[in-house]
C-alpha cells in the first residue's frame, strides 16, 4: 500500500530541505545502517522515472516548501489531520472491542482488534504521516507546536512511501 508522508527539517534552500528529508526518508526505508525498515521504499518529488508512485500516483506536490508558505501550510495540515483521523480511527476500533469483545476474542485478534491496538500506540509507519528530521514520528500536537515554534527555517518535505 502506498501513503504520502511528511519530513519537517530545517534548510535554507528547498535542495537543502530535499536533500536533508531524502536522509529522514533512507532511516525510514532501513537504508543507512542501524536503522529499522519502517516502510518498503520511498519516492519524493522530485522523482520522474516512476510510474507507479508520487506525482504519477498523488499529483503534483512540491518538491519541499517552507512550513509558513500556502503550500507548506497546506502540506503540514493535510498530514497533522491524516496523523489525527488514523489515530481516531484506531482508537474507535479500540474502545469498541473492549465493548465488545471478550478478553479471548481479543487475545485471538478477532476484528483485528490487537492490531488496533497497536496501531494506538504506534511510534512510526502507517498510522502516522509527519516526522522530525531524525526520522522520529510526531504523534502529538504539543510536539508538532514545540518543532514549530523552536525552528526559524522550517520545510516540509513529502514522499510518496510503500508499507
Amino acid at each position: 500500500m502506498h501513503m504520502v508522508i511528511y519530513t519537517l527539517v530545517e534548510a535554507s534552500t528547498e535542495d537543502d530541505a530535499l536533500a536533508t528529508g531524502k536522509t529522514v526518508f533512507d532511516r525510514l526505508v532501513g537504508a543507512v545502517p542501524h536503522a529499522g525498515a519502517v516502510f518498503d521504499y520511498y519516492v519524493t518529488f522530485d522523482e520522474e522515472e516512476t510510474s507507479v508512485a508520487g506525482s504519477v500516483r498523488w499529483g503534483d506536490l512540491p518538491v519541499a516548501a517552507p512550513v509558513d508558505s500556502d503550500e507548506g501550510g497546506e502540506l503540514l495540515e493535510r498530514g497533522w489531520e491524516a496523523t489525527e483521523d488514523e489515530f481516531q480511527r484506531n482508537l474507535d476500533r479500540v474502545k469498541e472491542a473492549l465493548d465488545e469483545l471478550s478478553d479471548e476474542e481479543i487475545m485471538r485478534d478477532e476484528d483485528l482488534a490487537r492490531h488496533a491496538f497497536h496501531q494506538v500506540g504506534a511510534y512510526d509507519g502507517p498510522s502516522v504521516f509527519l516526522y522530525d528530521e531524525h526520522g522520529s514520528a510526531i504523534r502529538h500536537r504539543g510536539q508538532l507546536d514545540r518543532i514549530l515554534e523552536e525552528s526559524e527555517e522550517l520545510w516540509i518535505v513529502p514522499a510518496d512511501v510503500h508499507f
